[in-house]
């Protein structure tokens, strides 16, 4: 069966599908995301190691960590919302708000997040009274494959309608393409190619721009507690989340305390001028990040370069000599290595980050642990990224939280600066139209000129 033969009938098997779903009551419709997601909590280690097994990148026990965690704070994040009918009454403004379904969703999802990326977007696409696609990366099409099969087991015994949720199982860059010209609205997670595809559709697509999360440290925070949560989120999964902090910005009147605690929580400090440029040779050959590195242990990084670590190294902390453009450490680093950087004062720790936006990252994220308000919020105005998460672990928490107000997800919007349509936290409250019923407004009265060009 031809390529586009193939896809024009899983769209069809969707829409019918979307037809049944579109008369689900909102009751009926949670009940569907909450299996969903329970799905996933129940199967976690099964999944995680099939994940492990099959891209052989990442670490099992983060894994089984964040298909359970992934699933408790998404449900927890949708449950009471609406999505059906009317959501909203505004009687001040004369304005109800009805929320209707966008159609077929097409999933373009990544071998990074196998697991809890098609199970994050089939909440949302269910949660809207839609019928998704799941594209898998072909590397981890199994996995993929096997979370959407268990799914809809769950859902068939609760009398969901079949093709509601399906899967690509033998993927390719044609059948993506055609999915995502096919569908109603397209969601891109994974690489820059994915999202230009996805924005070249000519169908409204939500993609995601690359992350380099800067992570700056100020004086007045306790490091003893500070470094261990940035080890911890370097360290997930091996640092394949868009979310891990990539560096440390540190005073210099810090550093030594900062190496100090690193030693302590098994970090190793590169500084050696010969280890540093082998290390830089291992991971950037040709200034691009290796591939065989990506989601390795620092173990495995530190051997690539020749460099001998303890057996219970965690993490490789290079004093990187610049940033920016002057060095590929300030680029995105997908595996368990830190850049150390230092400063004076906050405003060149706000520079130094910004330099390394440039390169990379920009829209993404920023990680800040600092109990100035001052020094939070300057930086805020100043850098060009859509998150600033605040004394927390970037990795484990930039995605949503049961701990913070951004909305849970595995898609994180990154504006114009990285050519995204969203510079927020994609949700289910994007996976749904909206129509208004607009009255007059109760004792509205049109203001006079002078009223309206006055001061």
């Amino acid at each position: 069966m031809e390529a586009k033969e193939y896809v024009e009938g899983l769209v069809e098997k969707a829409r019918v599908a979307q037809k049944v779903i579109e008369g689900y009551t909102q009751e009926q419709v949670d009940v569907l995301c909450r299996e969903i997601a329970k799905t996933v909590y129940d199967n976690a280690e099964l999944l995680a190691r099939m994940a492990v097994d099959e891209t052989r990148m990442g670490v099992y026990e983060n894994k089984v960590s964040k298909n359970m965690g992934k699933a408790r704070v998404i449900w927890n994040d949708m449950k009471h919302g609406k999505s059906v009918g009317i959501i909203n009454r505004y009687p001040e403004k004369g304005i109800i708000e009805v929320a209707k379904p966008m159609g077929v969703v097409a999933a373009i999802t990544p071998t990074t997040n196998p697991i809890v990326t098609p199970m994050c977007n089939a909440m949302f696409a269910v949660k809207g009274r839609n019928a998704i696609i799941v594209g898998p990366h072909p590397r981890s099409k199994a996995c993929s494959t096997k979370t959407v099969e268990l799914i809809n087991e769950r859902l068939a015994k609760l009398g969901a309608p079949e093709n509601l949720i399906q899967c690509v199982p033998e993927p390719t860059m044609e059948i993506s393409g055609l999915l995502m010209k096919t569908c109603d609205v397209v969601l891109a997670t994974g690489g820059p190619g994915v999202v230009k595809a996805a924005y070249s559709s000519g169908k409204p697509s939500y993609g995601v721009g690359a992350g380099n999360v800067q992570c700056i440290l100020d004086e007045d925070v306790d490091y003893a507690k500070v470094v261990p949560m940035i080890i911890d989120g370097r360290c997930f999964d091996n640092g394949i989340i868009c979310s891990g902090e990539q560096n440390a910005i540190t005073p210099a009147s810090k550093v030594d305390e900062l190496v100090a605690e690193y030693k302590k929580n098994h970090g190793v400090l590169i500084d050696d001028p010969a280890q540093v440029d082998a290390l830089r040779s291992a991971m950037f050959p040709g200034g691009v990040m290796n591939k065989d590195l990506v989601g390795q242990s620092a173990l495995k990084v530190a051997a690539a370069a020749g460099i001998d670590v303890p057996e219970d190294t965690r993490v490789l902390l290079v004093k990187a000599p610049a940033y920016g453009k002057d060095d590929y450490f300030s680029e995105e680093k997908m595996c368990p290595v830190m850049a150390l950087y230092t400063y004076d004062t906050w405003d060149e720790a706000i520079a130094i980050a910004d330099a390394n936006l440039s390169v990379a990252g920009r829209g993404h994220s920023v990680a800040i642990h600092s109990n100035n308000q001052a020094h939070i919020e300057k930086a805020a105005e100043l850098l060009p990224v859509s998150r600033f998460l605040i004394n927390q672990i970037c990795a484990t928490n930039n995605g949503g939280s049961l701990f913070n107000s951004l909305s849970a997800t595995t898609t994180l919007g990154c504006g114009s600066w990285g050519g995204n349509t969203i510079s927020e936290n994609l949700s289910w409250r994007h996976l749904f139209n909206v129509s208004r019923i607009a009255t007059v407004r109760p004792g509205a009265v049109a203001p006079t000129d002078e009223e309206i060009w006055g001061e």
